[in-house]
């Protein structure tokens, strides 16, 4: 079943008196419980495209359709309900609040959406338990390592059950056997949540990972990689 899909995106700036392609056409479909890798080099679209995935940012051209919704016909605060809701969104900075614990890191998504933080223990318990800290709960950002804080951030990006994952470069700030726990971990989310997950990366070795890779050169997806 398709997820989300995209129609001929296209996403244009203008930089003084040159118009910078972003994006040019760009058609994928990413259907539930599929995980996507998106790469290419520096520059070809790929922080772009999730910023529009994500409804952070609005195409030029095209359509991004997310859960049957077409997120271009969407007013601010349809849209601001979409990213609360439906969207969990993972960072290369992880960006904790720092007098937080963990756990109230993790349920902090559902405190902002007006849920009673008290009904929810037993899930933010469980998605600990998922990503390896059932016994750091109480930790704040500055007694956890970085690796540690990416997965509070993962589980975080979890707590509303959201229709899609979007991760941008998750491992990028991590060394290599801390970003190689947190692919393992959303891989799990992928196979026992049938969590849907597009991460967006420059690693090779993160790509594999993912079921399936869309390569992106000069805005386009490239179909000879």
């Amino acid at each position: 079943m398709s997820i989300l899909h995209t129609t001929q995106l296209n996403k244009e700036y203008q930089m003084g008196e040159v118009t910078v392609h972003a994006l040019r056409g760009v058609d994928f479909v990413v259907n539930k419980g599929e995980f996507i890798a998106i790469m290419g080099a520096s520059g070809s679209g790929k922080s772009t495209l999730l910023h529009l995935l994500g409804g952070l940012d609005s195409p030029s051209d095209g359509e991004v359709t997310l859960a049957g919704k077409h997120l271009a016909q969407l007013n601010d605060n349809d849209l601001t309900i979409i990213r609360r809701r439906e969207i969990g969104f993972i960072f290369q900075f992880f960006n904790l609040l720092p007098t937080l614990s963990a756990a109230e890191n993790i349920a902090l998504p559902l405190l902002i959406d007006g849920k009673r933080i008290e009904d929810y223990s037993a899930k933010v318990d469980e998605l600990l338990t998922l990503v390896g800290l059932a016994d750091r709960k109480n930790h704040r950002p500055h007694q956890l390592s970085g690796g540690q804080q990416q997965r509070v951030a993962i589980a975080r990006a979890l707590v509303t059950d959201p229709t899609i994952i979007l991760a941008d470069e998750p491992t990028g700030n991590l060394d290599s056997a801390s970003g190689g726990e947190i692919l393992k971990i959303l891989r799990r989310a992928c196979n026992e949540k049938e969590q849907t997950i597009v991460m967006v990366t420059h690693d090779n070795q993160a790509a594999q990972y993912a079921d399936r890779v869309i390569r992106l050169k000069d805005g386009r997806v490239d179909y000879n990689p």
